[in-house]
């Protein structure tokens, strides 16, 4: 069994080896590429991406990133398709097959029959002297020298490199259609990062109680409105003018006035209250209303309408208890 300390820099030695593979990338970056970027873009159907080993779990991993950025994407088995899936491709689809030899049986089988197909191939390939690069309209050069594997056999660099250059595609594409976050979060409805990116403040502080009171009110007044709404606060508003914020009162201010003296008599909630409350507007997305209360250190938030006027209150358990952290 190897020590700690060679266990060590045996993991440090792979990161360099396929850092090293990564690298050698940039070199092949080249015309080629934008060729594939504009081919990818300008289709009139999707991209259809195809391997066989190691590379096909690659190709379902690039599948995924180019569905969820905005470029309809489908695997197909390279072993699979000879015997009936190629009956998914259609006129239009641009095919990618990603190999590292570019000379497997399955490869050799596949590619003239996808050329009869008609569609544009595209080909991720660690030789560019293979059947596979030959046979491509366009090459993605992914030569890597020799894999992290201590018998250059594993697939190990080759499968990075593959990997990389997936992204590079999907990432380029994202710039062309000039996909935003939101057209993300269509997407991506599930999760913490689907929430973060379409929930609102809207969705969450409705089902709150709305506590209000008056500048003129007693002190005892102002407790039971707190308590009774739980929510540990009580919006200050003008009697005159519906809707008009003048304050907060929360727990904190009451724990100030307490330690200022023994007599409260008398005391008005206008006495106690936070002017220049921090709120935040409804549309405002619920993420933001977290980051708002973390920077200031505070649990509620006052919802309001475009106009300012007083709607709610969103508390920090609200946005927690949706799992947006």
């Amino acid at each position: 069994m190897k020590s700690d300390k060679e266990i060590q820099e045996i993991a440090i030695q792979v990161i360099a080896d396929e850092k090293k593979a990564i690298e050698g990338l940039e070199k092949h970056i080249g015309n080629s590429f934008s060729d594939a970027v504009q081919t990818i873009f300008s289709a009139s159907g999707r991209v259809i991406i195809t391997g066989i080993g190691k590379s096909a779990n690659i190709a379902t991993k690039i599948v995924s990133t180019l569905n969820s950025t905005g470029t309809p994407a489908l695997f197909m088995h390279a072993a699979d398709a000879i015997h009936g899936d190629l009956g998914m491709i259609q006129r239009g689809d641009v095919v990618i097959c990603i190999s590292k030899s570019g000379n497997t049986p399955e490869i050799k089988v596949l590619i003239p029959l996808v050329k009869n197909f008609g569609n544009k191939l595209i080909a991720i390939v660690g030789n560019p002297d293979s059947f596979l690069a030959h046979e491509a309209d366009i090459v993605l050069n992914a030569y890597v020298e020799h894999e992290a594997c201590p018998n250059n056999l594993a697939p190990t660099s080759s499968t990075t490199a593959q990997l990389v250059m997936g992204d590079a595609l999907a990432v380029a594409l994202i710039e062309c259609r000039n996909f935003t976050a939101q057209d993300f979060a269509r997407f991506h409805p599930g999760g913490a990062l689907g929430k973060q990116l379409y929930m609102r403040v809207s969705d969450l502080y409705k089902q709150n109680e709305k506590p209000q009171i008056a500048p003129t009110a007693s002190i005892r007044d102002t407790i039971l409105e707190m308590t009774s709404r739980r929510l540990g606060c009580a919006v200050v508003v003008d009697p005159q003018a519906p809707g008009i914020i003048l304050g907060i009162i929360t727990d904190g201010d009451l724990r100030r006035m307490l330690k200022a003296g023994d007599n409260t008599l008398g005391l008005t909630a206008s006495d106690i209250m936070s002017r220049n409350p921090k709120c935040i507007v409804e549309s405002e997305y619920a993420v933001n209303a977290l980051h708002l209360m973390r920077t200031n250190s505070i649990t509620q938030l006052i919802v309001t309408d475009p106009d300012g006027r007083y709607l709610g209150v969103l508390h920090l358990h609200d946005v927690l208890r949706e799992g947006i952290i």
